[in-house]
Parts: structure tokens; sequence; C-alpha cells
């Protein structure tokens, strides 16, 4: 798998992978989210590729305290065959440049096959409460 940073040619075909994974949801255009984060840290927006198919995706964020990783994709034709891990990888080293000493993740707590992927890869679940609002 080539992982490089998204370009515009790719939205609908990242758009199709996040529907194929459940990552869209009713509150959140995804080509809004696309579109805002090619407005900020666009070289942190990573997509795996096989051939010219797009398998893999992880966007990342550093605000100069923490990182955040968020709409981890892989195509269910290709999981666990290490790429989930592998892009994770290249955008924990592209955080890394930028000075990022920790790394956090949401993960819905439904979601238990996932939460075992990120601790298999090094991810433990803190002692915190998420929360949110919506703006």
């Amino acid at each position: 798998m080539e992982i490089r940073q998204f370009k515009p040619e790719d939205e609908d075909y990242v758009i199709r992978l996040w529907e194929i994974c459940g990552l869209t949801v009713p509150w959140n255009d995804p080509k809004l989210d696309i579109q805002m984060k090619l407005e900020v840290q666009p070289e942190l927006f990573l997509v795996g590729a096989i051939d010219t198919r797009i398998v893999a995706t992880v966007m990342a964020g550093y605000d100069g305290h923490r990182g955040w990783l968020y709409s981890l994709s892989v195509d269910p034709e290709y999981q666990r065959a290490g790429l989930g891990r592998n892009i994770v990888e290249a955008a924990i080293i592209r955080l890394k440049k930028l000075g990022c000493r920790k790394v956090n993740l949401q993960v819905r707590t439904s979601n238990v096959e996932v939460i075992g992927f990120y601790e298999r890869i090094g991810f433990s679940i803190d002692d915190t409460v998420s929360m949110g609002k919506r703006l």
C-alpha cells in the first residue's frame, strides 16, 4: 500500500470508503469534513492506495499540545492485513515531526472491535471523560 497525502480527486473514493466502513453520520457532511481538513493541516490527511484504489484513510491533527487521529478507515476487503497499523504509524511519524508527544483518539464504546485494534497497536484507554458541544 502506498501512503500519501489526500488529493482533491480522491474525494468521491474516500467518501465511498467512509460509507462502507460506517464512518458517515447524518449530522456530519463528509464533503464538508474534507473541505475543513484541507483548510487546516492538509498534509495530515492521508490515504492508502493499492494500485489506484483508495483502501485506507486517516486524518490527523496537532494543536501544539496533543495530536489527534480521526476517520481511520480500511476497506473491509483489506482489513486484518496491517494496513490500519501502517497508515496510523505514518500519521504518527508526521505528528512526531511536528513535536507531538501524545496522540489521542475517540472510539464509540460500543465499537469493541476497533478498541481492540487500537490496543493491539499500542494505544490504551485513558481515565478521562470525553465531552463535546455541537456549535
